[in-house]
């Protein structure tokens, strides 16, 4: 039985808690969570963790902290962990390459393109001859999408057309705004920092991609499982996406609870902070299910410009990769 026929399954049996609050968290299944000890996602799962968002539907969130992204997706790989947070294109790559990995998606933020307020520059063809700073490598997505809009835009060849700096994000960050780079992409809680610091977005990935026919609503990161593990454990996928969409609902309309993850969010001062908050709460997608057509059309894209080293054999879209709920 396939993963959303065990889901409606277990729907009509009533076999679903959400909402069953008042069960303990010791009797309920454990969902093991591989997470990037300093990454947003944290910001989530403490939102879930510290309001029982995860034992009122259902599960207990059990959170192991790691060191790095690859750490978490080896766990995940060797049985350690139930789920991680990655990009559905990896997620799509894994899957081609015969993983049973599926796709619940979390966050639609993505990076841009930001200049200093007072550099003059309106367009991506004033960038013509300068320096970039991109964080990711020459395979970040943002990148990627952003050349192939500056191609169709203005028959720019963004790469041929400009000098190249790739670096950490911090390193990116700092190199941005002491100039030595006329322009930077950066992962969106540096870029939300930089804006509050005399930078603004010249270019969004979002808008790019809504001009090469791409659906801004698309989210780029997810939680990724195993199929086979929501097959055993339909209704912990079913509550892992109830107490994610409870949380970001939570996040999108109450400043106060912002307040307790204020420690975790590494914000210099109160504008760094406010843009924070409303960058995480830019992301939050619909909710609505992935138009995987458009999906398609974002993965050949980046197979064309980032190659087998970016997407593996995932050319076209993996069928089964994005779970559905209702």
């Amino acid at each position: 039985m396939n993963v959303l026929k065990r889901l409606a399954a277990a729907m009509a049996a009533g076999i679903l808690t959400i909402g069953a609050g008042a069960a303990q968290a010791e009797d309920l299944p454990k969902l093991r969570a591989a997470m990037l000890a300093t990454g947003t996602v944290n910001w989530e799962i403490t939102t879930i963790k510290e309001n029982g968002l995860d034992t009122a539907n259902g599960f207990e969130l059990v959170v192991q902290d790691y060191a790095d992204n690859g750490a978490t997706r080896i766990a995940l790989a060797g049985g350690e962990a139930d789920v991680v947070v990655a990009d559905w294109i990896w997620a799509a790559s894994q899957r081609a390459d015969g993983k049973d990995y599926v796709f619940i998606p979390y966050s639609r933020a993505v990076g841009g393109l930001v200049v200093k307020d007072d550099s003059g520059i309106e367009t991506l063809q004033d960038l013509a001859g300068k320096k970039i700073g991109i964080a990711g490598g020459p395979v970040d997505k943002s990148w990627l999408i952003l050349r192939a809009y500056a191609e169709k835009k203005y028959g720019m060849d963004l790469k041929g057309e400009t000098e190249q700096v790739f670096g950490a994000p911090p390193l990116i960050f700092k190199s941005a705004l002491q100039g030595e780079t006329a322009g930077a992409i950066n992962f969106w809680h540096f870029l939300a920092k930089m804006k509050a610091k005399g930078m603004h977005e010249l270019v969004s990935t979002l808008d790019a991609a809504a001009e090469l026919g791409l659906d801004p609503d698309t989210p780029l990161l997810g939680y990724v499982l195993k199929e086979d593990y929501v097959d055993a454990h339909p209704d912990v996928a079913k509550g892992l996406f109830a107490a994610s969409r409870a949380a970001k609902e939570l996040l999108e309309t109450d400043d106060a609870a912002w307040e307790a993850l204020r420690p975790k969010m590494n914000a210099g001062d109160d504008a760094e902070f406010t843009a924070l908050r409303d960058g995480f709460r830019e992301g939050i997608p619909s909710g609505n299910p992935v138009d995987e057509a458009a999906a398609d059309r974002f993965l050949k894209i980046m197979a064309d410009l980032g190659g087998e080293k970016l997407v593996g054999k995932a050319t076209t879209l993996p069928e089964g990769l994005f779970l559905t709920f209702e």
